[in-house]
């Protein structure tokens, strides 16, 4: 695998601007996941450091909160830097599904491993409640559906078009090892976070794709911890407390990815230095490709999730995650590279 990815050394570098075009879609078989093509390009990764001033956060010692005279800069998501996109690739217009997986599973791969098809609601029962009862708030299928069959409150059924969870970075990998060999190819991967941060911006340069503050109906993310995190009330967010099926919301960024922040978290290739958190300032996707080769690290996670709050939703948040752990909170989108 080390030799696959440093064989893609020789090939040309490419360059170009941003595509206005309409971005093509395609899907590889009847199972496999919806792919959209992305332009080659450019882009300013990490985040400036008036990204978060007034914001509070979390620590070991609790919550603080930032201020102008101190403000909250967190080390790991600068310096920003320019990137240079120069592998072209197609990225999952979603997360992977649990119908997605459980292809995999029935055909002998992924280890044969089937995540548990319910979720807790993460002590956000009154925010669900309140999603589906406030006449501010859209109701979704998916609250419908959650409200009608769920015997249990405390256990939330997930299946079908619902993003996977309770799945680790091993389990991904082994998705992806499956659906090559299922298509004889191995374009096939996660991505590494420079592709994954580049394709949440689909062009943008704002704390998110849609642009300061997505709107509830963008973004599944909890409004109660969003509270937390600003120290104020938000009435007008919504805290659902369970991830929706990737076909809802109006979560698609300009380039037609859906639920880039919020619903579950998604695990890239790159590894999160032991060393340093500081963002590697690599200055191409090429590069950043090669530096995610490892036998075994903890490896990065972006794009927040429905359990938290909108500051770990914004497109240049970053955290890392063992190899191995399995989150309710957390899944993967993958990425095929393009000839």
């Amino acid at each position: 695998m080390k030799a696959l990815f440093l064989a893609i050394l020789i090939t040309p570098l490419f360059s170009s601007g941003v595509s206005a075009e309409p971005l093509k879609v395609f899907r590889d078989c009847d199972v496999c996941p919806e792919m959209v093509e992305l332009p080659l390009g450019e882009f300013m990764m990490g985040a400036p450091d008036d990204e978060f001033r007034a914001i509070a956060y979390f620590t070991g010692q609790g919550m603080q909160r930032a201020t102008p005279e101190n403000p909250f800069v967190p080390e790991n998501e600068g310096p920003q830097h320019r990137v240079v996109v120069d592998i072209r690739i197609a990225m999952g217009k979603n997360e992977v599904t649990f119908d997605e997986w459980m292809a995999c599973v029935n055909d002998g791969g992924c280890g044969g491993y089937t995540p548990p098809d319910t979720i807790g609601p993460n002590g956000t029962l009154e925010g669900i409640k309140r999603a589906l009862t406030d006449p501010r708030f859209i109701h979704t299928p998916s609250e419908i559906d959650i409200a009608a069959v769920t015997g249990n409150p405390k256990k939330l059924l997930l299946s079908g078009r619902y993003p996977l969870n309770r799945v680790s970075y091993l389990d991904a990998v082994a998705y992806t090892q499956w659906l090559n060999q299922k298509l004889g190819t191995d374009a096939y991967r996660l991505p590494t976070e420079a592709e994954w941060e580049y394709a949440a911006r689909a062009g943008t340069t704002s704390r998110f794709a849609q642009g300061f503050e997505p709107r509830p109906e963008q973004a599944n993310i909890s409004g109660e911890f969003t509270e937390l995190e600003l120290q104020q009330e938000r009435l007008d967010l919504r805290t659902l407390g369970h991830p929706v099926p990737v076909d809802e919301l109006d979560a698609a960024n300009p380039w037609g990815l859906r639920h880039m922040s919020g619903n579950v978290g998604e695990i890239t290739l790159s590894c999160y230095p032991a060393d340093t958190k500081h963002l590697p300032v690599w200055g191409t996707t090429r590069e950043w490709l090669i530096q995610s080769v490892d036998d075994s690290c903890d490896r990065v996670r972006r794009g927040g999730a429905f359990s938290r709050g909108m500051f770990r939703a914004r497109v240049a948040w970053r955290t890392g995650i063992a190899e191995t752990l399995r989150l309710q909170s957390f899944g993967f989108r993958i990425v095929k590279e393009i000839e």
